[in-house]
């Protein structure tokens, strides 16, 4: 699941080739802004207080507050489905960040807003002048008052030279370029604002900050995505020319790499690409699994012609499915039945699965407190509930999404370098309790640490934890973190969005969320195991062999609703709807789709050799696609996705 949390690294080339590294990292960065930054606006102040109950119009606008000793803005505006939504910001370019709202209610005079990843709720009243919102901020089982002021903008009486709509152009990688779109403005102050829009890839409404104009020269920050725009103002006001900056890490050290960027004045603003909507290909009686290869060549002839599979993509695709005790693999493009894959996030549900192996062994206990399974006075015993194993496995510890002293300015390995002595640092700051089991965000850090205490707990590594209780036992070869030289041969080379070559992730203390490599062939055997845990050969001798019939029965029962109409087993997300357990993942280089479905006897798996790209994952797509078949039922196009 990208959206949200997602972070798409690109990944590095040899320094002969900087200017191409410099174009993957500054797509990535664009990429991480569309999925973490969507609908940021900048709102004019609503109409006089005569207009209150009802009408949104009064709350749309900014307001700032002070937020454990940072300055935040709360921007609430009216969605283009008459909704009221909103972000909240800290653009310190050192240490920004900046959250979507959730859950936005106003009636009356009363409103509220959730920010889930945060674990935060503000609920609150609109002032009588509607200059303030007064109410209360909870967190981490405490509250406190929190006063947002609205900022009221008053334009210049005369506006600033480089004031008004600027457009220009970016090269992303190669010839993909997008249209990148600037909103100037100044106030009665002096002081310049400003937005900024990457139009084609519908990263739009970003904050600027530091906006300054000396003489000629121009300058702005953009920290959510961690880029700076410097350049000089034309004589005849019609131009801005300069670089867009982006600090990156290489090795140890930063570096500043430029990419031109030039502007011109318009007259109006430009419209945001249109995002292709879905179409559905017409039903069909259910599809056997001996008949899905035909049915699957027909259907991607667009993708394999001029889409996500063409030759020129390097693109490859690993499919195997199971129906009714048939069972096929087979791959499309680059791709071999055999190649091995990064799986992302459907590492979780191995991660649940040892969970629940370990409980059927005695060794632990699903509502056990994660505190117990860790090192030694990492943290303390907090007063009422606190985090267990099982809030781990199906997201509601409360835990955020990413623990705050993880670096991520390295995207070419952006969790290599975070170790369990950093995460026990985290925790240590964190602390464990979880009075309201409130649903966490889904990033990596829970199963990370389930994965870190289960292998505490067990006294080895995650890696001998998966071989031990799963992988060896199933049967699973090629299932591994670490790759023997024969499977580094095996291994796909992976693409990032732009399909461009990019190096696999390694992990460390986050080995639980996103480390797992596999094939099509030995994830089928893992959905055939989950399918029917009553049939499951498990190879004799070994740690996990006499348990992992109960433990996937157990792995499998819902345990909370995480949205609804979608429940959470241990691990795997589960569809009451369609009766489908499922799950997908994604890196940088690679994503994938993994689902099966107990009623209707069939599961599936796809593997590819790319990460999801500004229209979204195509192997979930696909996958979709696939599920559909099985059922009968129309499926979704795949040829509307580049």
């Amino acid at each position: 699941m990208w959206r949200l949390i997602f972070l798409i690294a690109i990944q590095s080339v040899k320094v002969i080739a900087m200017s191409f590294k410099y174009l993957r990292k500054i797509a990535g960065r664009w990429a991480v802004g569309c999925a973490a930054y969507l609908a940021l606006a900048w709102i004019s102040p609503g109409p006089p207080l005569c207009a209150f109950a009802q009408d949104m119009r009064v709350v749309a606008g900014d307001y700032s507050t002070e937020l454990a000793g940072q300055q935040v803005n709360l921007h609430l505006k009216i969605e283009m489905d008459g909704s009221l939504g909103g972000t909240l910001d800290h653009l310190d370019p050192k240490a920004p960040w900046m959250f979507v709202l959730a859950d936005v209610h106003f009636a009356g005079k009363a409103l509220s807003f959730a920010i889930p990843p945060a674990n935060a709720h503000w609920s609150g009243e609109v002032e009588k002048d509607g200059k303030t919102l007064s109410g209360t901020w909870s967190q981490k089982g405490g509250s406190w008052l929190v006063e947002f002021v609205r900022q009221e903008f008053v334009p210049a009486a005369k506006l600033s030279r480089v004031d008004g709509i600027w457009l220009g152009e970016v090269l992303v990688w190669g010839t993909s370029s997008t249209r990148v779109q600037i909103v100037v403005r100044s106030d009665a102050s002096g002081r310049e604002y400003c937005t900024m829009d990457a139009l084609d890839i519908y990263t739009m409404d970003l904050q600027c900050a530091n906006v300054a104009l000396a003489g000629d020269d121009f300058s702005l920050d953009v920290p959510a995505i961690g880029q700076r725009w410097t350049g000089k103002l034309s004589p005849d006001g019609k131009t801005l020319s300069g670089f867009l900056h982006v600090r990156l890490l290489k090795g140890k050290e930063t570096q500043d790499l430029p990419q031109v960027l030039n502007f011109s004045r318009q007259n109006a603003l430009s419209a945001e690409k249109v995002r292709p909507v879905a179409t559905y290909d017409a039903a069909m009686p259910p599809v056997a699994a001996d008949q899905l290869e035909s049915v699957l060549d027909h259907d991607l002839a667009g993708a394999l012609k001029n889409g996500e599979l063409a030759s020129s993509t390097e693109g490859g695709v690993s499919i195997a499915v199971y129906e009714h005790g048939v069972r096929r693999v087979f791959s499309y493009g680059m791709a071999k039945p055999d190649s091995i894959y990064e799986i992302g996030s459907i590492t979780k549900t191995f991660t649940g699965l040892m969970l629940a192996q370990m409980t059927a062994q005695g060794k632990v206990k699903l509502e056990e407190p994660v505190r117990e399974l860790l090192p030694t006075g990492t943290t303390v015993k907090p007063e009422g509930h606190e985090i267990t194993l099982v809030d781990l496995a199906t997201q509601r510890s409360g835990l955020p999404a990413m623990p705050d002293n993880i670096d991520l300015a390295n995207l070419d390995q952006p969790y290599a370098d975070y170790h369990v002595a950093d995460l026990m640092s985290y925790m240590r700051k964190h602390g464990v309790a979880n009075p309201t089991r409130a649903a966490s965000s889904f990033g990596g850090l829970g199963f990370g640490l389930l994965g870190v205490a289960l292998s505490e707990r067990a006294g080895t590594s995650y890696d001998a934890l998966l071989r031990d209780e799963i992988a060896g036992p199933l049967g699973l070869t090629d299932t591994t973190v670490t790759l023997s030289t024969e499977q580094q041969q095996r291994m796909i080379g992976g693409h990032n969005q732009f399909h461009q070559p990019t190096d696999a992730w390694n992990a460390d203390a986050l080995a639980g969320a996103i480390s797992i490599r596999s094939t099509a062939a030995d994830m089928l055997v893992y959905l055939e195991a989950s399918l029917h845990p009553e049939k499951v050969k498990t190879v004799d001798g070994l740690p996990g062999s006499a348990t992992l019939m109960p433990a996937l029965r157990l792995s499998l029962q819902p345990q909370s609703e995480v949205v609804p109409g979608m429940r959470m087993a241990l691990g795997w997300l589960y569809q009451p709807e369609t009766g489908n357990y499922w799950h997908n993942g994604a890196t940088a280089a690679c994503s994938a789709y993994a689902f099966f479905n107990p009623a209707g006897d069939y599961a599936a798996v796809v593997l590819l050799n790319s990460s999801p790209g500004v229209y979204g994952s195509f192997a979930e797509v696909l996958g979709r696609h696939i599920s559909q078949r099985l059922a009968g039922k129309p499926a979704i196009s795949l040829g509307n996705m580049e």
